[in-house]
């Protein structure tokens, strides 16, 4: 396994790059389908949220695939590779795992703890899976990524860490002009983060909560599993001016809420005597939010480069060191999992060699000895077959002990000399065994070893 990961995110890049680079829709299936097609790639899995674009590959040679993987990247956003460049960030190996492990935990989240990212990486491995990009090393790392980001939530109070980019915005709104109980609220666009959103408005008792959404079945539905109401898109202006906070996460690739617009909503506010101050919440990439609202008299703005400043200060707690040592552990043992695999072949095609020599020597024995009855044959056969089975058991299992080990695979390579066990018969036992052995951390009958 040669797992390559080539990304930037709001610790590398600014909000503005980012909203050019994100991917979505059509450009993420082509890009990732690109990825899967370059020349040192085997498998790909595009991990693409509203704060990172990360590009994961199995991969055969460093190098070629960080070239790659870069130049798809810039090619499929239209950022030139020598911008891009400077805020990009590689991990290879044991690092790629560290890094994704890190990432379902929330640990390199904007906002600490948030599990929102579990919910996206498992987009993610869909997508891959769908388009026949993920095999084997590619499922078993997301599946046990999903698996660590579990245990990390359930296992300690990450999510106390930091909260969610909802949560966190609806607090400095609330810092900047009123509580969000009883306020009248308003939700623009309806997808994940727009629902988390509307959820979250409904547990702080907002007072009022409209929906709008280009597809207006979408804001129907969402706004009744909050008891809210929709209102048409084409109603958004009158919409705003009538809320105290709106919250705007939308997929669009322009601008939704315009400078203009507000300037109009401003002005039929202060017709209408409002005191308090508009609150526009951006949690859109790209942005929603026109950049020329910034500095209007009578709104806020609370975007997802303010939220990144607001997230950063939660880093030492107590849980996130607890899942920063669960991480370390698991990576460790995903390695030796991994390292462990590699020999799987060598022992099969060992056991194959040994059974072909047995049935080959049986089958002589049997043409010399014709007096045998079946009894005693079966009995001749039994002994054979034990001697072989324990002469066999201490090497192989010291063997896939050790092969956890770094540099086990020397190992495995002894015994391929040793026992002068061919390309040919290597290679069929790897296809036969390689695709029928468990994932990592389960058993055969699937369960959890």
């Amino acid at each position: 396994m040669s797992v390559l990961v080539v990304g930037l995110s709001h610790r590398t890049a600014p909000v503005s790059l980012l909203e050019r680079v994100s991917v979505s829709g059509d450009t993420q299936t082509k890009l990732l389908r690109d990825i899967a097609g370059a020349e040192p790639v085997a498998e790909a899995l595009l991990l693409s949220t509203c704060n990172r674009v990360e590009l994961y590959a199995d991969v055969d040679r460093f190098h070629g695939g960080v070239a790659d993987l870069s130049g798809l990247l810039a090619q499929h956003t239209g950022v030139g590779i020598d911008e891009l460049t400077p805020h990009l960030y590689v991990h290879y190996e044991e690092r790629a795992v560290h890094h994704l492990f890190s990432v379902a935990c929330g640990l390199d989240s904007m906002v600490v703890g948030e599990g929102q990212i579990l919910g996206q990486l498992k987009t993610a491995l869909a997508l891959a899976q769908e388009q026949d990009t993920a095999g084997r090393v590619l499922n078993d790392l997301a599946q046990q990524a999903l698996r660590v980001g579990k245990r990390a939530h359930s296992e300690t109070d990450i999510d106390r860490a930091g909260q969610s980019l909802v949560t966190v915005a609806l607090a400095k709104a609330e810092e900047l002009v009123r509580p969000v109980a009883g306020a009248r609220t308003l939700v623009v666009g309806a997808g994940s983060m727009s629902s988390l959103a509307a959820a979250t408005l409904q547990r702080q008792h907002a007072g009022n909560i409209v929906v709008t959404n280009r597809t207006y079945e979408r804001a129907e539905h969402l706004a009744d599993q909050v008891g809210g109401r929709a209102v048409p898109m084409t109603a958004l202006p009158d919409a705003i001016a009538a809320a105290d906070v709106v919250i705007s996460c939308t997929g669009a690739t322009g601008l939704v809420i315009t400078a203009a617009e507000v300037e109009r909503v401003l002005e039929a506010r202060r017709d209408r005597g409002a005191e308090d101050a508009l609150v526009l919440i951006d949690l859109a990439l790209p942005r929603d939010v026109d950049p020329a609202v910034h500095g209007m008299d009578g709104v806020h703005v609370i975007d997802l480069e303010l939220l990144a400043d607001l997230g950063s200060g939660v880093q030492g707690t107590a849980d996130v060191d607890v899942v920063r040592r669960l991480v370390a552990d698991e990576v460790a043992e995903f390695a030796n999992a991994q390292r462990a695999q590699v020999v799987t072949p060598t022992v099969v095609a060992l056991r194959a060699m040994a059974a072909d020599v047995v049935r080959g020597e049986l089958e002589r024995l049997a043409g010399r000895t014709p007096e045998l009855d079946a009894k005693e044959r079966g009995e001749v056969e039994q002994t054979v077959r034990r001697i072989v089975d324990k002469l066999l058991h201490a090497p192989t299992v010291r063997m896939r002990q050790l092969a956890g080990e770094p540099g086990g695979a020397s190992y495995a390579e002894a015994l391929r000399t040793l026992f002068d066990l061919g390309p040919g018969p290597m290679a069929a036992v790897s296809r036969a065994d390689v695709e029928s052995a468990p994932a990592a951390g389960e058993s055969r009958e699937g369960g959890a070893a």
